[in-house]
Formats: structure tokens, sequence, C-alpha cells
């Protein structure tokens, strides 16, 4: 019993963690564009370590799901994620910036 809670315990902390570090990944950036029927975003933002962009700019990504260009439009502040796929930056994740 002892060791079932032990274990449940330490599942719990380490889901937390995961989100906690998810959350933590979020880019800041700027809407410049939205372009639905490409399928693509125009962002302006700050550094981005998961891709050793150790400086801010301004870049054209594809998107994961089109449904997300219908929550954010040019002049939006955001927090997104990306994968870097087959050559190409994709935004996985994106919500406005609070």
């Amino acid at each position: 019993m002892k060791r079932t809670l032990y274990t449940a315990a330490l599942a719990a902390a380490l889901a937390l963690n995961a989100q906690f570090a998810c959350a933590q990944a979020l880019t800041d950036g700027e809407v410049k564009k939205v372009d639905a029927s490409a399928k693509k975003i125009t962002i302006k933002h700050g550094p981005m370590k998961k891709f050793d962009m150790d400086d801010g700019m301004t870049m054209v990504y594809g998107v994961q799901d089109p449904a997300m260009l219908t929550a954010v439009k040019a002049g939006d502040k955001v927090k997104f994620d990306a994968e870097h796929v087959n050559g190409q930056f994709i935004v996985t994740k994106i919500e406005k910036a609070k």
C-alpha cells in the first residue's frame, strides 16, 4: 500500500513538472500576418533556444492545424511553440498572451 501511494505521488509530481516545463517552453511573439489560404503565419519573436536561435527575428511558419489561424490576427501578442519538421518550421501550439 505504501509503495502504491509513493508511486502515485511520484507519477503526479513528474506529470506536474512536465506540464510546467511545457508552459516554460512557449516563446513570446507578435503576429505580423495570417495567411489562411497558404496555411502560414508570420510571427516576430524573441530567441528560441530549442532551435539555437540566440536572437529574435520575424519568421513565416506553417501551422500544424489550420484552425489555429482563426484564433489570432495581425497585432496579437502570442505565446507559441514550434517544431522543425522536414526542413520547415511548424507552429504546433499558439495562444494569445495574457
